[in-house]
């Protein structure tokens, strides 16, 4: 009888827990799903503080496309890859040269002599001031996706978000090798690209840096791929960066400082060359809600071009 009596109470004890399960599922399924109180509440970053902002806008060129996709600065001049074409425009906005590509661009890097290396999905190539093709290398691989081109000296590094890795090419277009950010020791990672917002510059001082967006980091690197110091800042705060994969694109001032562009919570900023926040250039406001991170170059004067992928048009900040 006592075993029965423990039979039976085992019994309702499961169909009690039954009940709960299906009503917790029942209250939870999507549609059912009450507000979730520990969801990040995005809008109460979007205020910016108005004494962090020394920058205002200045102007702003509207780009005739359907797609833009980079931008780039040398002597005066503002270089843009959008459908099918490379485009200069001066510092007015006046077109000088719009020229046909082989393949739709994703970013591209001005050299020093006037030549510009173009990254397209897969495969990057060389072009004279003039938009007149020099080379094209074959495809990278088939999971390319090419986000960055830099170039110093003889040597073209790539981003590339597709396999998490960074190729070096010589200036013949000749490919050398790869690294993934991988330090050994513990850290096994390497990068980390949770989408294809992977980008790479070199600063006035000849280096490299590359972004490891995953970790919200920025990563200074040997010529040879070797990790030499990094900082980062996983914040929410206007000092730091959130979301997947930030910051999206970035350049660099004269000094050192980094110029951030950030997705998500779309703005752009200044920090200083040891990573410690500086100010504010665009805020949130400035940009179309849930748009896309614009990407950035630098003058030597400290103005900010931002190409705003959602408006279409080039826009230009400066020193209040």
């Amino acid at each position: 009888m006592k075993k029965f009596g423990i039979v039976i109470f085992l019994i309702l004890l499961a169909v009690v827990i039954i009940f709960i399960v299906v009503g917790d599922f029942k209250s939870t399924r999507l549609g059912n799903r009450s507000e979730n109180l520990y969801e990040l509440d995005i809008d109460a970053y979007k205020d910016v503080d108005p004494s962090l902002i020394p920058y205002k806008e200045t102007k702003n060129y509207t780009i005739q496309a359907d797609s833009v996709n980079g931008i780039g600065y040398l002597r005066q001049k503002i270089y843009i890859v959008a459908d099918m074409f490379l485009q200069v425009f001066d510092l007015e906005g006046k077109q000088l040269l719009k020229a046909n590509l082989p393949y739709p661009p994703k970013c591209l890097d001005v050299v020093e002599d006037g030549t510009i290396v173009i990254g397209f999905k897969d495969r990057i190539g060389l072009f004279s001031q003039n938009g007149e093709q020099g080379w094209i290398t074959e495809q990278i691989s088939s999971k390319s996706v090419i986000t960055a081109v830099a170039v110093k000296g003889q040597v073209v590094f790539v981003a590339d978000a597709g396999n998490r890795s960074v190729h070096r090419y010589d200036l013949s277009g000749k490919y050398l090798d790869s690294f993934e950010g991988k330090t050994g020791g513990k850290d096994l990672h390497g990068f980390i690209v949770p989408s294809a917002n992977f980008d790479l510059k070199i600063n006035n001082d000849g280096e490299l840096w590359v972004v490891n967006p995953g970790k919200h980091a920025f990563e200074n690197y040997t010529d040879g791929g070797e990790l030499r110091s990094f900082w980062e800042n996983s914040s929410m705060k206007i000092d730091g960066f959130s979301g997947c994969c930030n910051p999206a694109h970035i350049a660099f001032l004269s000094n050192g400082s980094f110029v951030t562009s950030e997705k998500g919570l779309v703005r752009i900023k200044i920090h200083k060359p040891s990573g410690e926040f500086d100010s504010v250039v665009a805020a949130p406001e400035k940009f179309k809600e849930d748009g896309k991170a614009p990407d950035v170059a630098a003058d030597e004067n400290g103005n900010i071009y931002a190409l705003d992928y959602d408006r279409k048009i080039i826009r230009v900040f400066a020193l209040k």
